[in-house]
């Protein structure tokens, strides 16, 4: 069978989209997901996303990381906006479901704000921050984020959580509203250039570590710029949304 697909990146977060309206999509095919982002082999991405109907929402967003295992990624989230606004799903605002709840969304220009969950679930370690944002998330301060192990360190940190494991966030603090975060993202299983859920993990540890006063936070990634504002009342987090850009890359057909 041929499969057409179209390809979407947020600031370097890649993703497979397909329009899966009609459910003909196999998602119980694992090793076809694997294949789609293989980089050799496949198209190559960090994950693949479905579109599908949804009763009481725009569209339905249904998410796999590489490996297979759902969750949410808010890049990923962004790309599917722009993707339902190409499928003509949505002009610039949506409503949509994902598997942690509904999201709403506006898109303007390329450039796609998408509001996140609540977050209340956060853990301030000694060294170290853990924040539940869609998925979960480890975040650390560093002081040379260039020169930084994030694969060796982020791998080790990955498994040290119990199931389902944590995505690993290195952070270095530029100035007191803009910090640099690279990200080893678990189901990837490799640093990737860009993670939203990540960087949303970082602006709000940063402000519950004192980091920041802001509510306002400018995040450079290694494939571009991302911002996420939120409010912030008795240690709860809300209204959070992060922004950035949503790039059509190309469309193509596999066999499978």
């Amino acid at each position: 069978m041929n499969l057409d697909f179209y390809k979407y990146q947020g600031t370097g977060n890649d993703f497979v989209m397909i329009d899966n309206r009609t459910l003909t999509f196999p998602k119980e095919n694992i090793a076809l997901i694997a294949k789609l982002c293989d980089r050799n082999f496949g198209v190559g991405a960090d994950g693949v996303i479905l579109i599908e109907n949804d009763t009481d929402f725009d569209f339905r967003m249904i998410y796999f990381n590489a490996d297979g295992s759902q969750t949410f990624c808010g890049n990923g989230g962004r790309c599917a906006v722009a993707f339902a606004k190409y499928l003509e799903i949505i002009k610039a605002k949506t409503s949509f479901i994902a598997v942690d709840g509904p999201h709403l969304a506006t898109i303007d220009n390329g450039i796609v704000s998408l509001k996140m969950i609540d977050v209340d679930e956060i853990t301030v370690k000694e060294n170290s921050v853990f924040a539940y944002t869609g998925t979960q998330h480890h975040v650390e301060l560093v002081d040379n984020l260039d020169n930084f192990p994030v694969f060796e360190k982020g791998k080790e940190i990955r498994y040290s959580y119990s199931a389902p494991g944590s995505n690993v966030n290195f952070a270095q603090k530029i100035n007191e509203t803009t910090f640099r975060v690279r990200t080893y993202e678990k189901g990837v299983e490799d640093e990737t250039l860009a993670c939203g859920t990540g960087v949303t993990a970082v602006a709000i540890a940063m402000h519950k570590m004192g980091k920041t006063a802001s509510n306002l936070i400018s995040l450079p990634v290694e494939g571009g710029n991302l911002e996420v504002s939120f409010s912030e009342e008795n240690g709860v987090y809300t209204n959070v949304y992060l922004k950035g850009p949503a790039t059509f890359v190309f469309k193509g057909s596999i066999s499978f």
